[in-house]
């Protein structure tokens, strides 16, 4: 093979063009400068992504079928699968919120599973894509992120320990099955390489096919990477020739997105923290709790860890992502040429860790799920988990909408302009 003959790839993060070579075992490309994965490679990687699919299909269907936590009060018993949370929120009148929770926690994990089945089970035989295999492991790409089975998990762990002196608790054998899941999950998307997928799907662009072409003017399609050769106004226009998503040289209105969703998220913030997210009825006597009181509940019943860990997901992740979001935007907005590789990472960072948030959320689902018994004991969600689910998905948003490569791109045009 030679140099011609080796695929293009433009970095998602400061969109730099590199020449890949050849693939090995083992082998892990990264930009040269901004660090950012462009590739990683390992042999069966089809093959054993396909049987880890298998298996995150099987461990899916049965976390979903038995009880997950039982709960016991005063000699009455009551169980919770995965999907009794959003079934609760959305009987309690908070229909958007149970909707959210069943897209992220059932829907958007399922569509996973099975979209990635769909797609790699053909290439691993060695056979031609199947048809429309390249809009579904699109979707996949883009459901990845709103895939939270694992930080359920964490939300469990929280709503297991605000019960556990309150009554008794059994877990279910569903548990077993959900970490099993999370775990074949991560495993599965350690082996499997999106790229090698693409590329058997329809090959990446060769080096060959952009000679003569301007560096400036070559476009990635933001979903699949592919490389096609843009207009004479640097926009690659049009449809992307392997996905068909849309082609664009930057995210379209990146800046202006990100600061409407940045100013949307800071306002809901006040009355998500000001309004109570849940009311414990014990006995006849109710009491709300806003994010605060509870992580102050748990501080006086001495569960420290606990009460950090909600404190952190809460209440500092969406402050700390929006000052983080607002440092990137202005910036760029001042062209600064400094520590951009720095900014990069901040960005990718705050892309990871905004879903954890989700926690309070899936607490309150399970609670509202399992304490509904009657006279004796009854929880239920307040308008404050509403505004403070809508601060996580418009900061989620935000984050999406931002182009980390206008982080470098300002810094061009600052140099340019003392040219």
């Amino acid at each position: 093979m030679t140099a011609l003959d080796h695929p293009i790839i433009l970095c998602h993060d400061c969109g730099v063009p590199h020449v890949l070579p050849p693939a090995l075992p083992g082998h892990r490309a990264e930009c040269r400068r901004c660090g950012a994965v462009l590739r990683h490679f390992r042999t069966g990687g089809l093959e054993h992504g396909t049987a880890l699919a298998i298996a995150s299909a099987i461990l899916f269907v049965t976390a979903n079928l038995f009880p997950i936590l039982t709960f016991e009060l005063e000699g009455r018993a009551q169980t919770a699968t995965l999907l009794s949370g959003s079934v609760a929120l959305w009987n309690g009148g908070y229909e958007v919120l149970g909707a959210l929770v069943f897209f992220v926690l059932f829907l958007a994990p399922l569509a996973q599973v099975l979209g990635t089945l769909y797609v790699v089970m053909p290439l691993a035989a060695g056979r031609t894509a199947a048809p429309g295999a390249a809009w579904i492991f699109r979707t996949v790409g883009r459901l990845r992120r709103w895939a939270m089975a694992e930080v359920f998990l964490l939300g469990l762990i929280v709503a297991y320990v605000k019960l556990s002196d309150l009554a008794e608790l059994e877990v279910g054998p569903s548990l077993a099955a959900l970490v099993a899941f999370i775990l074949v999950q991560v495993w599965g998307q350690a082996t499997l390489s999106p790229f090698e997928v693409w590329e058997r799907i329809a090959p990446q662009t060769r080096v060959a096919q952009t000679a003569g072409a301007d560096p400036e003017r070559l476009t990635a399609c933001h979903d699949c990477r592919q490389v096609v050769a843009g207009t004479a106004n640097g926009d690659g226009g049009g449809d992307c020739p392997r996905c068909g998503a849309g082609l664009h040289r930057r995210k379209p209105d990146s800046l202006r997105r990100s600061w409407a969703l940045i100013c949307a998220a800071t306002i809901l913030y006040i009355p998500a923290n000001l309004l109570p997210i849940m009311t414990v009825v014990y006995f006849g006597a109710g009491q709300p709790d806003t994010i605060l009181s509870g992580v102050e509940a748990l501080i006086v019943a001495e569960m420290w860890p606990v009460a950090l860990l909600v404190f952190f997901a809460s209440i500092t992740v969406p402050v700390l992502k929006l000052i983080g979001l607002v440092y990137l935007l202005v910036t760029v907005q001042r062209r600064s040429p400094e520590r951009q590789r720095d900014r990069t990472r901040l960005y990718r960072m705050i892309e990871g860790v905004g879903r954890w948030s989700m926690v309070d959320i899936f607490m309150i689902s399970l609670l509202a799920a399992l304490v509904q018994l009657g006279a004796i004991a009854t929880i239920h969600a307040e308008l404050g988990a509403v505004a403070f689910a809508a601060v996580v998905v418009i900061t989620m948003l935000a984050s999406e909408s931002f182009d980390p490569r206008l982080i470098w791109d300002a810094a061009r045009r600052q140099d340019s302009s003392h040219d």
